[in-house]
Order: C-alpha cells, then sequence, then structure tokens
C-alpha cells in the first residue's frame, strides 16, 4: 500500500506556492536536486503527473492543482494530531522598513499566511534603525531593512538601484532650488540623498515629509517634489529623472532579513518570506 510522506508533501506545496524548485529549496534549506526528487517520488506515489517544468517557470498539471487541496488537508490534519484538537498559537514578531517593502509585501504575507495556521504575524513598519534597534533589544524576532554602516550578519535579499522620481510634468531647472519629498529622520534614504545633493552643490529644500513612503510617493506623482526611491518600489507612470535633470547618482542598498529565532515554524516562516521577496524582487 502507497503511503504518502510529510516533508513531500510540504514540498510539493512550497513549490506550488513559490512556483520554483530554486526558491523551495532556499526555503527548505536543501538543494535543487533533493526537491525534485521529492516531487518525482511524490507523483511515481499518486501515478499523476503534477507539475510541468520548463527554464522559466514551475506550474501545477490539472491534477497538481486538484492534489493541492487535498495535500493542505492532510498537512492541516498531521499539525493537529501533533498539537492537539487546538493548534498551539506562535507569535513571529517582524519588522519591515518602508523603503525596503515595496511591492514585495503583499506575495510575501500571502505564502506567510499558508505557511503555518497556527502562526500569528505582528509585522511593524518603520525606519531600518528604529527596526534593528528594536530587534536589537529583543522586541522583533526577525527584520527586514536596509544595509546599516558596517553591521555584520544578516542575510542579503537583494539590491536596489535607486533614483530621483518625480510625474512626468515635473520640472527643474539647474541653479533653481530643488523640492524634494523624502520621510522624516531618521530615514537612512533621506540621510543619502541629502548627503548626494550638498556633495553636488545642488539648492534643495524638503518641499514635503511624509510619515510613510505611500505619502512621499503621492506628493512626487501629484508634481509636488521628487523623490528619492528604490527603482523596485517606484509606481508606474513616475519616471526616474535623475539622468535629465543632472542630478547626483544615488548609491545602490542591499535589503537584508537579520533573524534571532528557535521554533520551528518561525524559521520555516522566515524561510518561506526570504525565498518570495527574493523571487518577487528579482521579476522586477
Amino acid at each position: 500500500m502507497n503511503a504518502l510522506d510529510i516533508p513531500t508533501v510540504q514540498a510539493f506545496l512550497l513549490v506550488a506556492e513559490l512556483q520554483s524548485f530554486t526558491r523551495t529549496a532556499e526555503a527548505l534549506g536543501t538543494t535543487q536536486a533533493a526537491v525534485s526528487m521529492k516531487l518525482q517520488r511524490l507523483e511515481a506515489t499518486l501515478g499523476k503527473r503534477l507539475v510541468e517544468r520548463s527554464p522559466r517557470a514551475v506550474r501545477l498539471t490539472a491534477d497538481g492543482a486538484a492534489f493541492q487541496d487535498n495535500a493542505r488537508a492532510l498537512i492541516a490534519a498531521h499539525d493537529r494530531a501533533l498539537s492537539g484538537s487546538t493548534p498551539v498559537s506562535q507569535q513571529l514578531t517582524l519588522g519591515i522598513s518602508d523603503h525596503a517593502a515595496g511591492p514585495e509585501l503583499v506575495p510575501i504575507l500571502e505564502k506567510l499566511r499558508g505557511a503555518s495556521s497556527s502562526l500569528t504575524l505582528a509585522v511593524t513598519i518603520d525606519f531600518s534603525r528604529t527596526l534593528l534597534d528594536a530587534f536589537d533589544s529583543g522586541e522583533l524576532d526577525a527584520v527586514v531593512v536596509r544595509q546599516e554602516g558596517s553591521r555584520r550578519g544578516g542575510e542579503i535579499l537583494c539590491t536596489d538601484d535607486f533614483g530621483w522620481f518625480a510625474s512626468p510634468g515635473f520640472h527643474w531647472a539647474k541653479g533653481d532650488i530643488l523640492r524634494v519629498a523624502t520621510l522624516a529622520a531618521p530615514c537612512g534614504v533621506r540621510a543619502t540623498a541629502a548627503r548626494a545633493l550638498d556633495k553636488a552643490r545642488v539648492k534643495w529644500t524638503e518641499a514635503f515629509i511624509g510619515g510613510g513612503v505611500s505619502a512621499v510617493v503621492a506628493a512626487a506623482a501629484a508634481g509636488l517634489a521628487v523623490a528619492p526611491l528604490a527603482k523596485r518600489i517606484a509606481p508606474a507612470g513616475m519616471i526616474d529623472v535623475g539622468p535629465a535633470f543632472g542630478l547626483p547618482r544615488l548609491s545602490a542598498s542591499k535589503v537584508m532579513l537579520y533573524s534571532r529565532v528557535s521554533d520551528a515554524s518561525k524559521r520555516a516562516a522566515l524561510r518561506i518570506l526570504a525565498a518570495t521577496f527574493r523571487k518577487e524582487a528579482g521579476a522586477r
């Protein structure tokens, strides 16, 4: 009698969610070959082809999509059997820098939702410096922030290029005072932009100070000012006016994951977060 292996079914569900053997391997802390072998064994056990593999994507077959619901039910029943009728709730306290979150936040939360039915997410959006201080004091399990100073450790999620973004109708002539939209201090992106403008001897003023990146983007989109933004998070319709205006180039910035967790479900969730972030950031 054929039997389903729980870790293999869990690997299948990750492949279905992340649509990548590479990202699944990263999430599970194993190799792409090991994930592929698990899927091959599962397909042999079921006598069905579950995924279609191509150099660019991994997609579920009709049989794979049908099996996905059953697989989720199996894993949920397995978790209940281990923890009792009422799963023990775990809380993952996660801090994400506003300048690092960007469009990846939605798919990350979607994937984390399916990581564990008993995992509660407590997410804080703030400045990188503030989040790192909270992490160092033990208030947060993990943080996704922009690299600051010479801090060591952590895991690189992506490297962002920055630009000076504005609405297509925004105008500025060299010699005039440049109107800039930023977050308030102690925003690291604000500090980097200010140093670059001062070094290039560009006269500027903070025309808009936002409480969040969405407010800064709105001000720039409305034509109030130009905003220093990572190209990854700049919305469609805005343009990088830096080259045309002769504005100083902004340095690239690494997005880092720092974590300190021992619980297995939390570690699994953070592996999924890292794999999802890399996949989404790499697609932009």
